[in-house]
């Protein structure tokens, strides 16, 4: 739960909905499980990408938390790995240049025709009808973004002044290329590693309290009223949330909302066991070391890891919906650690493309 709106329109229904949506598989350094689950919500605004084959040396993970709608998180699973791929600086082996380029660029895309016919047709089925409808008034503008060819052009319609919309969701990605883990965070889903039965964090829950956060929320003009930014958004990192991007004076970084990311890095070792990767639905219930130690248990017994992320839903899915804690939508992803960790080539070898022929996951919210 996000906005505090959605509290104030029931936005649960009278029974939670607990068909998961599940899928496991595996190359040869890594293998993953992942499922999502509705549960109490009246909505299903999670999304997730699974690519264990990003290119030929590396893997992505990543969860997408929505809210105020499914559209930008759907946005972010079909296009943000894509546009990593894309940037020039991942080319030459700089992974945390192109992770942050190509948080910051979700939100350039979303802008403009173009952005919101592709947000209409991942939207609602009446946003879908209308975008499909109004997409036909509309001619492409090629051009160039940070000195190169753009392969996402603007389009010409009756949404080009369209700023972005104003949903928007968290995004936590995890790229693994040899021995190197490199996590890039916005908002307050988590990645957490195990390692020797430790949770070691390599993101933290961006919440409008911390210094750094209430620093940035109120330069750009901003205000926090009971731990929400400008009265509504609990979070303050996302990619979307428009509305609070509109400091013209300012950068993309130092916005109210900034989809900015966090980035952390280190090098696996043979002390590393697993990793997940999970929306707040599952961390507003377990601690990261709870979590770590539920997942130690299972893996003694249960080699299936998808059963194991259901497992969790299970054990964090509230009874009702009187708290509100295990009242939310729930996604997560398990990857387990192959061993030996084997040394590969150097991170900054360019990597020969695969994406073509990679595994590719639906998003979570189509059944």
């Amino acid at each position: 739960m996000k906005r505090k709106c959605k509290q104030e329109m029931g936005v649960y229904l009278s029974s939670p909905k607990t068909d998961k949506d599940s899928k496991d598989g595996e190359n040869d350094k890594l293998r993953y499980g992942l499922s999502s689950m509705q549960g109490w919500r009246t909505t299903m605004e999670d999304a997730h990408a699974a690519y264990p084959n990003l290119d030929s040396l590396t893997s992505f993970f990543g969860v997408y938390d929505g809210h105020g709608g499914q559209a930008v998180a759907k946005f972010c699973s079909k296009y943000l790995h894509e546009q990593v791929l894309k940037e020039e600086s991942y080319l030459s082996g700089d992974l945390n240049t192109s992770l942050q380029k190509a948080f910051l660029r979700m939100d350039e895309m979303m802008r403009g025709q173009r952005g919101w016919r592709e947000l209409a047709r991942l939207g609602d089925n009446m946003e879908t009808v209308t975008g499909m409808i109004e997409g036909l008034m509309c001619s492409p503008r090629s051009g160039q973004v940070n000195g190169h060819f753009d392969d996402w052009p603007d389009e010409e319609g009756p949404q080009s002044s369209f700023d972005g919309p104003n949903c928007g969701s968290t995004a936590c990605v995890a790229i693994i290329r040899n021995n190197q883990l490199v996590v890039a965070n916005a908002g307050d889903s988590r990645c957490v590693i195990s390692r020797k039965g430790q949770a070691y964090e390599m993101s933290k829950d961006h919440k409008p309290g911390l210094e750094v956060e209430r620093e940035r929320i109120r330069n750009a003009g901003g205000f926090i009223v009971v731990g929400r930014v400008n009265g509504t958004l609990n979070l303050s990192r996302a990619i979307g949330d428009a509305e609070f991007k509109q400091n013209k004076k300012l950068p993309a970084e130092q916005q109210i909302i900034t989809a900015n990311p966090d980035i952390k890095t280190v090098e696996l070792c043979d002390d590393d066991e697993f990793l997940v990767l999970a929306c707040d639905g599952i961390w507003d219930c377990m601690s990261s070391q709870q979590l770590v130690d539920y997942v130690h248990e299972q893996l003694s017994t249960e080699t299936k890891l998808s059963e194991i992320c259901e497992r969790v839903f299970e054990r964090c899915l509230a009874p009702n919906t009187n708290g509100g804690e295990g009242c939310d939508n729930m996604s997560m992803i398990l990857v387990q650690f192959k061993r030996p960790v084997q040394a590969g080539p150097s991170a900054a070898q360019q990597p020969t493309s695969s994406h073509q022929s990679m595994e590719v996951d639906k998003d979570i919210t189509d059944k």
